[in-house]
């Protein structure tokens, strides 16, 4: 993926530059920013490919730059935190974010999810979904057009959580272990953090409501749609 513009968004100058070295070394072409209104302004002249983007930043967070950046553009987004609590991560992912690292991270580990994020998105943008819709009592998931309804209402959900109902539509009645989940969803081919499935399982599961049943656990395995008892 050499050539991939990317804008990094981080105010501690060791961390920045250390990143920034790294990625240029991968072939990734960086922008940076030291903080938030900074990210913005330079977001707004210019088109990127992805972003990196620190939580806890001068001026204005990164959960604001995230929440501003949404409002225009589905540009790929991946988070650095320091804080890997259940509750930052699902509100991050309710923001919009593609995924996050924790601090402190190996840039060996931060590129490969940024690769991840990137293949993923072009996997989407092309020709990654066939045109399918699946239909169940009230319940529809339109892959093509990426709509979720239920009883004729759609349902908002973030890219990711439609990438994961749209999967599980497609592989019905089939049990995936979390490890499955991340190299078929995610894109991962490494070890990665099991957590950020099960985050996802749950916020999918509220956005289903009465049809959250659909997603059942298989306890000590991982998971599976099915339809039917």
């Amino acid at each position: 993926m050499a050539g991939e513009k990317i804008l990094l968004v981080e105010d501690e100058d060791r961390i920045r530059e250390m990143v920034k070295e790294y990625l240029e070394n991968e072939g990734f072409i960086v922008t940076e920013a030291i903080d938030g209104a900074d990210a913005l302004e330079k977001f707004k002249s210019f088109e990127y490919d992805m972003m990196v983007l620190d939580v806890m930043l001068p001026r204005v967070d990164g959960w604001s730059v995230c929440r501003e950046v949404r409002r225009t553009s589905s540009i790929p987004m991946l988070m650095l935190t320091a804080r890997g609590e259940e509750y930052d991560r699902l509100f991050g992912f309710e923001l919009g974010v593609d995924d996050y690292i924790v601090k402190p991270f190996s840039p060996k580990e931060l590129v490969a999810r940024m690769k991840a994020v990137l293949k993923r998105s072009r996997n989407a943008a092309g020709n990654g979904f066939s045109a399918e819709l699946f239909e169940y009592k009230g319940l529809s998931v339109n892959i093509s057009s990426r709509r979720v309804a239920i009883d004729g209402k759609n349902i908002d959900m973030t890219p990711k959580e439609f990438d994961l109902i749209s999967f599980f539509v497609k592989n019905r009645d089939r049990v995936f272990t979390r490890e499955q989940l991340l190299n078929q969803v995610w894109g991962y081919e490494f070890g990665g953090d099991y957590r950020t499935v099960d985050t996802h399982i749950k916020m999918l599961r509220e956005s289903l409501g009465e049809y959250r049943g659909l997603i059942v656990t298989v306890w000590g395995v991982g998971y599976r749609f099915e339809t039917e008892g």
